[in-house]
C-alpha cells in the first residue's frame, strides 16, 4: 500500500511538473524554468566576467572620475536575445537568474570590495508604467539577495523621458540623456558609495549621466555592473588602454 502511495505521490508531482511547464521565451521548448536547459548553457557561454577602468564621470572640480565597469558576460547571441525578451516580450522571470549570475560573478572576482550601496539604473515613471517593471530593478534585487548588499530602489530617479538608446548615435546618446537623473533618497544606514546596475553597457552615455547625477549631491560612485557589455564598449576601452580584469 505504501508503495503504491509514494508511486501515486510521484506520479502526481511529474503531472503537476509537466503543466507548470512554459514556452521557452528563446525556442518554444517546454520547460518548468525560465528559460530551458539548452539555452541557459547558450547563455553561460557568453560569459566574460571582467572588470574595466574608464573615466565616466565628472566631479565638482571637473576632473574626470576613473570608476569601474563590471559586466558579466558579452552581449550577443543567446545573452543578447534572453535581455531582448526580459524587456521587450514581458518575460520578467529572466531577470533574477541573470543578476543572481552577475552576482556569483561579482563575489568570485571582487570578494573584497568595500560595502556599497545598490542603486539600479531607474526608468522614467511613464516608460515602467508601460513596461511594467523595470528591468535594472530586477535585477539589483537577485543581486542583492545573493550578495547581501543593501539596495536603494530611490537612490536615483529619472527626471525625464528619453528616447530609446539603440536607435541613437554616440553624440545623440549623450545629448538625449543630458540631465534626465537626479539623486534620490538613501536609507540612512546605507554605504556612503554607490554601485549602479543595469543590464547592458554600450557607450557609457547612461552611466556618465546617472554618475554625475549622483556627484553633484557629492555621492561617490564605484561603479557600475551590468549583464553584458557590447563589443563597442569593450573595443574602444582595449583601444584606449585601460586596465582590464
Amino acid at each position: 500500500m505504501k508503495k503504491l502511495f509514494r508511486t501515486g505521490l510521484n506520479q502526481g508531482a511529474t503531472l503537476l511538473d509537466w503543466l507548470l511547464q512554459k514556452p521557452c521565451p528563446l525556442c518554444d521548448r517546454l520547460t518548468a524554468s525560465a528559460l530551458c536547459p539548452d539555452c541557459w548553457h547558450q547563455v553561460d557561454r557568453c560569459q566574460v566576467g571582467c572588470s574595466a577602468h574608464v573615466s565616466l564621470g565628472c566631479q565638482p572640480t571637473g576632473q574626470l572620475q576613473e570608476i569601474s565597469v563590471f559586466a558579466w558576460g558579452n552581449y550577443g547571441g543567446a545573452l543578447k536575445r534572453t535581455i531582448a525578451a526580459l524587456k521587450y516580450h514581458n518575460q520578467p522571470q529572466l531577470a533574477r537568474p541573470l543578476g543572481d549570475r552577475l552576482a556569483q560573478a561579482w563575489l568570485k572576482t571582487l570578494p573584497d570590495v568595500e560595502p556599497l550601496s545598490i542603486v539600479p539604473i531607474p526608468l522614467h515613471a511613464e516608460k515602467q508604467r508601460q513596461r511594467g517593471f523595470n528591468q535594472a530593478e530586477r535585477l539589483a534585487e537577485a543581486f542583492c539577495d545573493r550578495t547581501g548588499l543593501p539596495l536603494q530602489r530611490e537612490g536615483l530617479i529619472r527626471v525625464r523621458l528619453t528616447e530609446a538608446q539603440f536607435r541613437l548615435t554616440s553624440t545623440a546618446r549623450e545629448q538625449n540623456l543630458s540631465n534626465a537623473f537626479r539623486a534620490g533618497r538613501f536609507s540612512r544606514s546605507a554605504p556612503s558609495r554607490v554601485l549602479l546596475i543595469d543590464d547592458i553597457y554600450t557607450t557609457g552615455a547612461t552611466a556618465r549621466a546617472a554618475v554625475q547625477a549622483l556627484q553633484q549631491q557629492q555621492i561617490s560612485v564605484w561603479g557600475i555592473a551590468v549583464v553584458a557589455r557590447s563589443q563597442i564598449s569593450a573595443r574602444s576601452h582595449d583601444r584606449a588602454g585601460r586596465r582590464i580584469l
